[in-house]
């Protein structure tokens, strides 16, 4: 599996009464579909894993496997705080036909570096599914570095990683790391481009839930080199960026999704987005709307 360009971290959209609503999840995946989405990731933090039921994580991935029916990649977060809990989670994703799990580094309990590895090694040997590895020190509470990484890169059942630390030398340290069988992508939206233009083969990107065809549109600019284009352009993307930062993720992500027809509200403890940013929200909200146009019409064209 190669993973590249611009894959989306998928929000989990909910219905009036706190379900799951379908319909909308439906939606969400077409858009992707249709804006150029290049891989998504079912049930990661985005998607608010944390509050889901077993058998709504079930529903999800299964009807994303069905609707995407082979188009483009798969990914199930499956990172718990626990290897072994974490490996019988990846063997559910790939029982219900994920291509690949995306592996958050283990949550709150702070392993040290030879303790990442054994956990990353052991749920990339029991092969029930091709391992991304994810690092983002500022929600999971550790940090997988990059001399552990090139120790795990080399496995044949780990691909790749999403990293999330945007520090120019974190990130060459890292594509230093590419190969055939080992993708490095970036998990941070405003620095997305820059990271691409050092060498990232693409990004995780929140922003493509609503952005698609505009994500699309920036990897490619970027991953063919093209600076100038893929700088102007990503200066178009900035205000929706930083909007989808005053408060935590995935908070102003659902305020834009909900303007746009796809979900309504979170689950506790995340509440919707505070009434001193509903302004900006009906701002962005049309600006993305906008830029989505422009792609469209730049890819017709």
């Amino acid at each position: 599996m190669r993973l590249f360009g611009s894959i989306t971290a998928l929000a989990t959209p909910f219905d009036g009464a706190g379900e799951i609503d379908l319909d909308a999840w439906h939606r969400l995946l077409a858009l992707q579909l249709d804006g150029g989405t290049q891989a998504i990731v079912v049930a990661g933090s985005t998607g608010e894993a944390a509050a889901l039921y077993d058998p709504e994580f079930d529903l999800l991935l299964h009807s994303a496997v069905q609707f995407v029916a082979g188009r483009i990649p798969v990914l199930a977060g499956t990172g718990l705080s626990n290897t072994a809990k974490t490996i019988e989670h990846t063997r559910r994703a790939g029982a219900l036909g994920a291509d690949a799990a995306l592996v958050v580094t283990p949550p709150y309990v702070r392993p040290t570096q030879p303790g990442l590895l054994a956990h990353y090694r052991a749920i990339a040997d029991d092969g029930a599914l091709p391992i991304v590895l994810y690092n983002v020190p500022g929600r999971s509470g550790c940090d997988l570095l990059p001399e552990t990484t090139a120790l795990l890169a080399p496995h044949p059942r780990i691909v790749g990683i999403k990293e999330a630390v945007s520090h120019d030398e974190r990130i060459a340290a890292l594509v230093a790391l590419k190969g055939d069988g080992f993708s490095v992508l970036t998990g941070d939206d405003p620095t997305a481009c820059a990271s691409m233009l050092i060498g990232c083969d693409g990004v995780v990107s929140v922003a493509s839930n609503v952005l698609p065809a505009s994500f699309r549109r920036l990897c490619d600019l970027a991953r063919g080199g093209k600076r100038d284009e893929a700088q102007d352009w990503n200066a178009q993307l900035v205000a929706a960026c930083d909007f989808l930062g005053v408060e935590s993720n995935p908070i102003p992500l659902k305020a834009l999704l909900a303007r746009l027809g796809i979900g309504h509200g979170l689950r506790l403890p995340l509440l919707p987005l505070s009434a001193t940013h509903e302004a900006a929200a009906a701002t962005i909200a049309q600006a993305v709307r906008e830029l989505e146009q422009d792609s469209h019409d730049a890819f017709v064209a």
